[in-house]
């Protein structure tokens, strides 16, 4: 039962000492990335930085306890992020302490619906929005990451919101960009840049902000205009139930159900990833469940939400780490950070964490990946632009719905217009080929092999009538049998039922039988159990053996 619900402690309880030199490096590794970039995810969600590390601790325990990857990391994420800040801020209407108690409750209300779906085996929902929809997304969010750091990397007071009007603003106002920030936000993003060549074993992210930090006292660029983040309270805050207006929670329950999809979507892209490269298993509904406590953590620290970061997996992955204890490690180290070395960090430019978020911005966009899948399907490809155009046009939130429409609208089209092949034979080739495919093929003198490649369920059954239909007629006189291939139909509802039997009476008449091959015993015991059985569509074991008996021929 422990294994099952904790497989963390299974694990931790059989620990190997010989593993804690390296799990103690990757942990080490993480931290001294998590804490510059849970300062800048935090300013991306639009709170005081030292909730970025609140937001970096206790999910990272959650999820060494819960989850079922060794290596996975949990934190604030910029996608993720940049959710909860356009979910939130409406609500909120500028009250700072409403905004915190309302993002505090959407990570709650995620974490207790991800639990949930884990209960009731919904982890297939990691397969919900498809590959290129999913890049779509990101892309999508990327770009509005980048846009939305424009005030903090130029110095500019931007008045618009959205991604488009804040680049048609930025446009008009170049002009008034203060120099020293944008100075600022150009150096960290060059040493950021130039570090994983000259240093790679030290994160980019911090190197940048310390540089940033230290340049403020020794060059007065506080004097200057520059904007820093000020004094960082020390210690953890008492953990808490996030209280918010009751009117208020209907609104977050549908925004935290978009952001549990989401999250655990792009989450498990980046589990199964390491997982297939260290070479195990990746259990979808105990991880829900993972996310849903890491959630609920970071909510009663007076956090965010928070999914999988695949930024800090691949830390912990290059710096050897062997167990889920490099998870425990780091949050050891990030606890001591937020309880003694916080004084530090009001010295970091506002821009140089502007600039930390434009380049965890590049690192989503994925073009490569849109180009795949533009060769491999070209609909798709532009199912996944108008998936970033979305969250580019009506933001990130409403770009889930629309997602997951984009999603659902792919899979019916797939399903309800299947491919629809009529077999038959090709010289020197043993089997059934299409004839569509293959200009020699010849098709069984009075046979008509059909093969519909998907369920004949509501959706689709007037579709494959219409198709068997017109092959029929396409068949000419001689046409005496029709043999439907069963084995791609894995499924047929009372519809698909109905529409055979309908098929079969308007067929009689005409003096053509309606045949079915493979899954005779399967449709066969179905049959029997319904009253169906010996009904005039004749079932056949395989179609070499319809063939065979319906022709009077030996099929080759």
């Amino acid at each position: 039962m422990i294994e099952r619900f904790v497989p963390g402690f299974a694990e931790l309880a059989q620990y190997k000492v010989e593993n804690a030199p390296a799990d103690m490096r990757a942990g080490l590794a993480v931290a001294a990335v998590a804490v510059p970039v849970g300062i800048a995810y935090a300013q991306l969600a639009g709170f005081r930085p030292e909730v970025g590390l609140y937001s970096t601790i206790l999910p990272l325990v959650a999820y060494a306890i819960f989850g079922s990857s060794r290596q996975l990391i949990i934190g604030p994420d910029a996608a993720t992020c940049a959710v909860v800040a356009a979910a939130v801020a409406p609500l909120a209407a500028g009250d700072a302490e409403n905004y915190a108690s309302l993002s505090a409750t959407l990570a709650l209300l995620t974490g207790i619906l991800c639990i949930g779906a884990s209960f009731l085996r919904l982890g297939i929902l990691a397969d919900f929005l498809s590959k290129p929809i999913l890049i779509g997304f990101l892309n999508g969010v990327a770009l509005s990451i980048i846009f939305g750091q424009a005030d903090k990397v130029l110095g500019l007071p931007l008045q618009a919101s959205g991604a488009l009007s804040r680049v048609i603003e930025i446009a008009t106002r170049l002009t008034e960009t203060h120099w020293p920030t944008l100075a600022v936000a150009s150096v960290t993003f060059a040493v950021m840049a130039i570090v994983p060549y000259v240093l790679g074993w030290l994160p980019a992210p911090l190197a940048g902000l310390v540089l940033a930090g230290l340049s403020v006292p020794l060059f007065g660029l506080a004097d200057m205009g520059v904007k820093i983040v000020g004094p960082v309270p020390a210690g953890l805050p008492l953990p808490a139930i996030p209280y918010v207006d009751a009117s208020t929670l209907p609104l977050l329950l549908a925004e935290a159900a978009g952001l549990a999809l989401v999250t655990f979507s792009s989450m498990m892209l980046t589990a199964r990833a390491f997982a297939s490269k260290n070479g195990y298993e990746i259990d979808a509904d105990q991880d829900f469940a993972a996310l849903g406590a890491a959630n609920i953590a970071s909510s009663l620290l007076q956090g965010f939400a928070v999914s999988g970061a695949s930024s800090r997996t691949a830390v912990a992955d290059t710096a050897g780490g062997k167990t889920r204890a490099v998870g425990l490690v780091a949050a050891a180290a990030v606890t001591l950070v937020a309880m003694f070395f916080t004084g530090p960090l009001q010295y970091v430019p506002q821009a140089a964490l502007g600039a930390v978020l434009v380049l965890a911005g590049l690192a989503l966009i994925d073009v490569a990946s849109l180009r795949l899948v533009y060769r491999i399907d070209p609909i798709e490809g532009l199912l996944s632009i108008l998936a970033t155009l979305g969250v580019v046009v009506v933001g990130p939130v409403n770009a889930i719905l629309f997602a997951v429409v984009l999603s659902v609208l792919r899979f019916i089209k797939l399903m309800s217009r299947p491919r629809v092949e009529i077999l038959g034979k090709v010289a020197g080739f043993p089997g059934l080929h299409s004839l569509e495919r293959h200009e020699t093929a010849q098709a069984v003198p009075g046979l008509l092999l059909f093969r519909f490649n998907a369920p004949i369920t509501f959706f689709n059954a007037s579709y494959f009538r219409r198709e068997l239909h017109r092959a029929v007629d396409a068949a000419g006189p001689g046409l005496r049998h029709v043999v439907v291939d069963m084995l791609p139909v894995t499924a047929v509802d009372a519809t698909g039922l109905i529409t055979l039997v309908e098929i079969a009476d308007a067929l009689e008449p005409r003096g053509i039988m309606l045949n079915a091959a493979g899954r005779a015993t399967e449709w066969g015991l179905w049959a029997k159990g319904r009253g169906f059985e010996g009904y005039r569509i004749r079932l056949f074991p395989t179609l070499r053996q319809a063939i065979r008996d319906l022709s009077g021929k030996t099929e080759g």
